[in-house]
């Protein structure tokens, strides 16, 4: 047995072990994670700082900056009661919420593990309401929520047959550490969230949903939302936000067949 197939067979027994405990909130679906969550966060927070250092946030006083924010604050909220109340707190242990609008003119979003949340100003148009911004923004926490990131870490990690801690591969391999972690969230040149695949999009779509209803906002609103970005997607090109996501149609079939369950944790928040 060469040296290459003893490293995956050693990561693939390793991530074996991690699979038959870890399972996605709302969802039960198992899943490999095989880093510790806290490597992932300090990673997420290094890129974070760089990138908003290259990528400045809109201002703080004004009504965008102060809705994203509201939103976020609402949706982290949520997330924390729906963890407490079915003792899963740990999961989100270490979070330290950021919300963040950005002037670019793309059609995008996205959430680090961690809580580090970027909304860019050209999904604003899209989203056009306070609800159509929650669908977006639950979506992408409910990314890091259910570790979409870890999980396609550790599957490009059993790829590539890397053993050994996230921390030390950072050290020793920086270059290999950092194409694997932007490869695992889908970070591009922009950052976009694009790498996550069609089933961990439809179980964020879900989470979030929850999530949104949890924060007072109609999860219903999805469908609305949903229908604008299929007609934006039919103008010729898709947006960030949509490449590898299901086609739009599959997509609102589905929400419209979970927002009973979805509408069942919605609070209206007075």
């Amino acid at each position: 047995m060469n040296t290459t197939i003893k490293k995956i067979a050693l990561v693939t027994i390793v991530a074996i072990g991690i699979y038959s405990c870890s399972k996605v909130p709302i969802s039960g679906r198992r899943q490999i994670n095989m880093l510790p969550e806290s490597q992932m966060m300090s990673m997420s927070l290094t890129q974070y700082q760089s990138f908003l250092s290259e990528n400045p946030p809109m201002a703080d006083n004004m009504e965008q900056t102060k809705m994203v924010k509201r939103i976020g604050n609402r949706i982290a909220h949520a997330v924390e009661k729906y963890m407490k109340d079915n003792n899963m707190s740990k999961r989100i242990k270490g979070y330290k919420w950021e919300f963040n609008l950005v002037d670019e003119n793309t059609v995008n979003a996205w959430c680090m593990p961690g809580g580090k949340v970027v909304v860019y100003s050209g999904i604003l148009p899209i989203t056009k309401t306070e609800e159509g911004l929650a669908v977006v923004m639950g979506h992408e926490i409910a990314h890091a929520i259910a570790r979409h990131g870890n999980e396609r870490m550790s599957q490009g990690m059993l790829a590539q047959g890397v053993t050994g801690t996230l921390g030390a591969l950072a050290q020793n391999q920086p270059e290999v550490a950092q194409g694997l972690f932007l490869g695992a969230i889908g970070a591009g040149a922009q950052m976009g969230m694009l790498a996550f695949g069609r089933n961990q999009e439809s179980e964020a779509d879900k989470m979030g949903l929850v999530f949104m209803a949890m924060a007072g906002y109609q999860p219903s609103e999805a469908i609305p939302f949903w229908e604008r970005m299929k007609a934006v997607g039919g103008g010729g090109g898709t947006p960030e936000f949509m490449r590898t996501h299901p086609s739009e149609d599959i997509r609102i079939d589905r929400i419209k067949e979970y927002l009973p369950v979805a509408e069942s944790y919605y609070t209206k928040v007075q």
